[in-house]
């Protein structure tokens, strides 16, 4: 969707009270005062805070950078758990930050290093996105973030060792420590929000961590009957998060929900004749885990 900004159309020949009838027949949508995208807003939150972005590096001096959640949603990283009501964007200078209605400035060093390019537009490398995300959020939303940058199937897969780097660098600033447990508890084999935050919740019940994305053989004949998202083997005990966007991935040409779910079963039958223990969660067992926990607990075999 192109943004457009009121200087382009008056140096195009049109007057304020022009614009201001094609804002109220609905020609041009506001993103900001002095810019305009043509028809409706989208409806995708991320895509519209992608134009608030743009509209603001608009008015912002030349050497802010967009930074923090803003820089996800550039990156394209998952996001759960964060307002996308501001645009975050970092200067390079020691003091001077502000929090305005619209626009977050924050205000710390930048190497020239961390700094890229994404659609024409300078933005914190991914790197520095999640440290500067490690240092700022709660645990849960910062592991998110880690895991979807880490994600394995990610073509710009983050390493660790890049993270360090940047933490490294200014190891006495607020919020480190909280940035290096993120990081030591983050991984690459998280596929989900609703995974990354099941291995918080697991976690903060005191159960083992499982094993991630495990892969399940029949024991007779070799056959692979299916990867779970979690599994404790010793315990003979797998954990499935069941969120809604699972199933519309996992259709073929022609298939509907219904056949998945009657696989899913035929699979999750499979998975007991294994004897093993099949646990399943969804969203909502996310906010209060300690059910789903001590239905796991129930299900672990003495090691």
């Amino acid at each position: 969707m192109d943004l457009t900004f009121r200087a382009q159309w008056v140096a195009a020949g049109f007057s304020g009270d022009e614009l201001r009838g094609f804002v109220r027949t609905g020609r041009l949508t506001p993103v900001r005062r002095g810019s305009y995208v043509r028809g409706d807003l989208p409806d995708d939150a991320l895509a519209r805070h992608i134009l608030q972005v743009r509209a603001a590096m608009g008015e912002l001096a030349s050497d802010a950078v967009v930074s923090h959640v803003s820089a996800a949603v550039l990156h394209g990283l998952r996001i759960w758990g964060v307002r996308l009501d501001r645009v975050h964007v970092t200067r390079r200078r020691p003091t001077g930050g502000r929090c305005g209605a619209l626009v977050h400035v924050h205000s710390a060093t930048l190497d020239p290093l961390e700094t890229v390019m994404i659609g024409g537009v300078p933005v914190t490398s991914l790197a520095r996105t999640v440290a500067d995300l490690g240092r700022m959020l709660p645990f849960e939303q910062a592991v998110v973030f880690a895991d979807a940058a880490m994600f394995h199937k990610r073509p710009d897969r983050l390493e660790k060792a890049d993270v360090l780097a940047v933490l490294d660098h200014e190891p006495r600033r607020p919020g480190t420590r909280a940035a290096r447990r993120m990081l030591d508890f983050a991984t690459g084999l998280s596929e989900s929000v609703g995974e990354s935050r099941s291995r918080v919740a697991i976690a903060a019940a005191g159960l083992p961590p499982p094993v991630l994305q495990w892969e399940v053989h029949a024991a007779a004949t070799g056959a692979f009957i299916g990867r779970v998202d979690m599994a404790w083997p010793k315990q003979r005990t797998v954990g499935e998060f069941d969120g809604l966007v699972k199933y519309g991935r996992t259709l073929r040409p022609g298939q509907d929900v219904g056949e998945v779910l009657v696989e899913d079963k035929l699979r999750e039958d499979a998975l007991r004749d294994e004897d093993l223990g099949v646990v399943r969660w969804i969203w909502r067992d996310l906010s209060n885990f300690g059910p789903t926990a001590e239905r796991l607990r129930s299900r672990f075999r003495p090691a």
